[in-house]
């Protein structure tokens, strides 16, 4: 069987339809992202995957039916890890303890499915070791299995001890056993190891860098937000990237962590959730993203109830920084900061990336822009912002449609009918 027609049985079989060499998609109406505007009866002619035209519905009958329907591009989440999800501490610790590498990799095939039959077209996976997420992206690539366009970090980068030290809550024993990590396992103490460490994820084969520049809710250390980098590091970080073509996501709840990150010139800080308004004006100064994961903060709030879900050492700080991600959103949105959709899926159910967007407008942000949070912002900061993000001309052929108005009821994006990826449909 020739190698087209073998990837087009593939797909079929995973519930794919392969795509024609040159399609017609009939929406009924399509947002113009960039206009803020909807056009009513538009065809979309795809070619190749990719957009060849634009224009108004003719007489003709396209190939792919969704007249009735409202057009979207494909939805881009900006923080994802989509080689986990959060699990009650005993069924954690039985994982850890009695399955391999390969077993993850199993499950997130069904993840990344997941996601993209939800309307996510393209994520950024920020962290997983043993190279899971690079394999996962080259998989998908390659059609072998199915999922969202990936950008990854490979293994995120964090000091001894850090919120990314996978070594963190071992026994002496097992510490002993297991070893110190190095720079190449993504923990570092110093500019040279951190000059290292992001040499290592270009080697690994790793889009992005990501760093956790303070501590977080679900590693098993104390703070949640104490600082974890120097500035000196950070700037290490920051040079080493610009030579390799890198953009840096920066993990960060406190403070003082957000400024150093911002004063260092990354690109992005996910969470926030303590930064103040220094640490806007910085973000606006430097012109940075932020990545909210309000969905992640609203998840582990409600599971910190549950004293069996998280350990004595996760739980508090899971009550104290989950409900306040909400509200830094609003307020970095009310003070021009630019903003990235993003939710940490993994520390909650994959699939369910679409809630992000009503915590959004919930907290004070109109639909549009929570959209143009995931379409136009979202391909910014991935530098991809000149083809993916628009449904135009020269752009990646990801369309997702909905039935209704989203505009005006944005919990219509947790109901994608339909999905393309690249011009090859996935859910329809």
């Amino acid at each position: 069987m020739p190698a087209k027609s073998a990837l087009g049985l593939l797909l079929l079989l995973n519930g794919a339809a392969a795509a024609a060499a040159t399609q017609t998609v009939d929406c009924g109406r399509l947002l113009d992202v960039k206009a803020g505007v909807w056009r009513e009866r538009v065809s979309v002619v795809v070619d190749n995957g990719v957009i060849k035209s634009v224009a108004p519905t003719g007489a003709a009958k396209g190939d792919i039916d969704l007249s009735g329907q409202s057009c979207l591009p494909g939805l881009i989440d900006m923080h994802v890890h989509l080689t986990g999800e959060s699990h009650k501490e005993v069924e954690t610790l039985r994982i850890k303890l009695s399955q391999d590498v390969a077993d993850d990799a199993y499950r997130s095939v069904a993840y990344a499915e997941r996601t993209l039959k939800a309307g996510f077209t393209t994520v950024r996976d920020l962290g997983a070791g043993d190279g899971l997420n690079v394999s996962l992206k080259r998989a998908i690539a390659t059609g072998a299995i199915i999922g969202p366009r990936m950008y990854t970090s490979g293994t995120a980068i964090a000091t001894t001890g850090g919120h990314a030290d996978g070594t963190n809550g071992l026994s002496r024993e097992l510490g002993k056993a297991v070893g110190h990590p190095t720079p190449y396992d993504g923990v570092i103490n110093g500019p040279d190891q951190a000059r290292e460490a992001v040499r290592a994820r270009y080697k690994e084969g790793a889009d992005l860098i990501k760093i956790t520049a303070t501590g977080g809710v679900l590693s098993q250390a104390a703070s949640g937000q104490n600082s974890q980098f120097t500035d000196e590091e950070l700037k290490a970080i920051a040079a080493t990237a610009r030579d390799y073509g890198f953009r840096v996501a920066v993990h960060a709840h406190g403070v003082e962590g957000i400024k150093r990150a911002l004063r260092a010139g990354l690109d992005s800080i996910e969470h926030g959730t303590y930064m103040d308004d220094e640490a806007m004006a910085l973000f606006k100064k430097h012109g940075a993203f932020y990545v909210p994961t309000i969905s992640a903060g609203r998840y582990v709030a409600e599971k910190a109830k549950d004293p069996e879900f998280f350990s004595p050492m996760v739980r508090p700080k899971a009550a104290a920084i989950g409900p306040l991600i909400q509200s830094t959103f609003g307020r970095a949105y009310k003070a021009g900061v630019k903003i990235a959709f993003g939710t940490d899926a993994g520390v909650f159910p994959h699939g369910e990336n679409a809630k992000e967007f009503a915590y959004m407008v919930e907290a004070g942000m109109p639909a549009l822009e929570a959209i143009r949070s995931a379409t136009l912002n979202a391909a910014e900061l991935l530098n991809q912002g000149s083809r993916l993000g628009s449904v135009e001309p020269g752009y990646a052929a990801d369309i997702v449609a909905v039935s209704g108005d989203p505009l005006k009821d944005i919990t219509l994006l947790q109901q994608v009918q339909f999905v393309m990826k690249e011009g090859v449909v996935f859910k329809r």
